[in-house]
This record gives structure tokens, C-alpha cells and sequence, in this order.
């Protein structure tokens, strides 16, 4: 019998391929858009892991420079032991938040 014959549309054959591309090229740059936000947040956790041991680096040579601090010279105020027990105590407390944050951030790794 009869057959219809299917014409072949070139403009709806175009259209098709372009619409074909195109979400090829969008799947292609989320792919990229993710390794981006992949590889700030890789940057980022290596920048607040850098910032913890600077700090506690830093705390850690401020209490050696504090602790090695030799006798005042003559002539020079000397502080209260009140004074020595609250400076003392700033300095505890600070080695400790920076200890703790860091035990912290390696529990939510």
C-alpha cells in the first residue's frame, strides 16, 4: 500500500541538534561550576586550618615570651600579683580556646 513519505525538516532537524548542544554544554558547565565550588571550599578549609596553627603557634610563643621574662629592672613599677593572676589567666584562657576550636574543627571532619 500506500506509505507516507516523512519529510525531513532541515530547520526542525537544526533546531533539534541545537537544542541538543545546548544541554550538553549546560551539563558541561555545572560539572565545572561544581569542581570551582569543590576547589574554594578545599582552599577555605585549608585557610582556617593554616589560621588555627598560626594562632595557637603565636599563643604558644607569647606564653614562652611571658613565661621567660626575666626579673623588672631597677627603677621599673612591678606589677600586682593580681595583675600576674588575671594576665596569667588571659593567657590560659586563650591557649585553651585555641586548643578547643581546634579539636572542634576535627570532629566535624
Amino acid at each position: 500500500m500506500f506509505r507516507k513519505q516523512s519529510q525531513v525538516n532541515p530547520l526542525e532537524s537544526r533546531k533539534q541538534l541545537l537544542i541538543a548542544e545546548s544541554e550538553l554544554n549546560r551539563a558541561q558547565v555545572l560539572e565545572e561550576w561544581q569542581t570551582i565550588v569543590q576547589g574554594v571550599v578545599d582552599f577555605v578549609h585549608r585557610a582556617k586550618t593554616m589560621a588555627t596553627w598560626t594562632s595557637s603557634a603565636a599563643v604558644l610563643a607569647a606564653a614562652v615570651t611571658g613565661l621567660r621574662r626575666g626579673p623588672s629592672k631597677p627603677g621599673t613599677a612591678k606589677s600586682s600579683w593580681v595583675q600576674n593572676i588575671l594576665s596569667g589567666a588571659r593567657l590560659a584562657s586563650t591557649i585553651w580556646f585555641a586548643f578547643h576550636a581546634r579539636g572542634e574543627k576535627r570532629e566535624h571532619m
